[in-house]
């Protein structure tokens, strides 16, 4: 759907993982004094100046973030909630989704619609009943701007037309819950996780909305929880940032100038940048999508795996 500064023009790609520290995939800094390095690189040597307090060598950065461009429906997933991802080999994973573009009959499943019954669901996934799966699971209807936040258990899938950013947890670990027929590039439908599937979705979610509309002083709250707060900033927004850890900024659609207390940056539009911890006000000069670490980054508890 969309142009993306990495691809080629002309080459189909569903999934694009912009800012990206785990093992065999890790971001690389494309303009600026450390051009060339990476992420690891950059925290491994300097990653209390980043993250603003200490930070151990070999902590991965606890944000990832990704372009989805869905030119068909997607398979209908859930990302297991921390009580029980350890007992089933996986990791929490709560994320948000900003709405880049959207075609007029876009849609997001999530959630449950009101009466759906754990048993009734469970019973259309194991006769694999399509029309009962998509009538028990809620769909909402989308538009460019709009953004959903989908934190661990919530069952969730994009349908076609939609291109995504999309802010998470640094984790990997998603249940396919139904594929909605479809086959893989073998031509062989592929696994689903029925039993992983339904330990971790929380059927008690009925109906989930979108974000709100409203700003205040041209700013958006998109999402808020214990990983990150992300927020839109309209073009020419200006603020102080009270978060005492770093930012993760994307420009919607148009080069962004960032005027900053050290100086200034122009990030391109459908990049992403890292803004360090000591960055404490900042002027825009183009709408961009702002997110900030959050608490749980700093916790024992919120580490990936391989930093314990």
């Amino acid at each position: 759907m969309g142009a993306h500064p990495a691809i080629p023009e002309g080459r189909r790609v569903g999934e694009s993982w912009d800012l990206v520290d785990r093992e065999g995939d890790v971001s690389v800094v494309a303009e600026g004094p450390f051009r060339g390095r990476t992420l690891r690189d950059l925290l491994d040597e300097r990653g209390s100046e980043i993250m603003g307090r200490p930070w151990p060598r070999g902590r991965r950065f606890p944000l990832l973030v990704k372009i989805l461009d869905a030119a068909e429906r997607l398979s209908l997933q859930v990302h297991p909630p921390a009580a029980v991802a350890s007992s089933l080999g996986g990791e929490p994973k709560t994320e948000m989704w900003y709405l880049l573009e959207a075609t007029p009959d876009a849609a997001l499943f999530a959630g449950f619609r009101r009466g759906a019954s754990r048993e009734e669901f469970a019973r259309a996934l194991r006769e694999g009943h399509r029309s009962r799966i998509e009538a028990l699971v809620c769909r909402l209807r989308v538009q460019r701007g709009d953004a959903f936040f989908a934190p661990s258990g919530r069952l969730h899938a994009i349908d076609a037309g939609c291109l995504i950013l999309e802010i998470q947890q640094n984790s990997d670990t998603t249940y396919r819950v139904f594929d909605w027929g479809r086959v893989g590039l073998d031509g062989r439908p592929r696994a689903l996780h029925l039993e992983e599937s339904l330990r971790s979705i929380h059927f008690a979610d009925i109906e989930p909305p979108l974000a709100p509309r409203a700003r205040k002083d041209g700013i958006r709250l998109l999402a808020e929880c214990d990983h990150f707060r992300a927020e839109e900033w309209s073009a020419k927004a200006s603020g102080e940032i009270a978060n005492p850890a770093p930012a993760i900024l994307h420009p919607v659609d148009a080069p962004c100038e960032i005027v900053a207390a050290d100086g200034a940056l122009s990030v391109p539009a459908g990049a992403t940048a890292i803004l360090p911890a000591g960055v404490r006000r900042l002027k825009l000069s183009s709408p961009a999508i702002l997110a900030f670490v959050g608490e749980s980054a700093f916790k024992l508890d919120g580490l990936p795996p391989r930093a314990r």
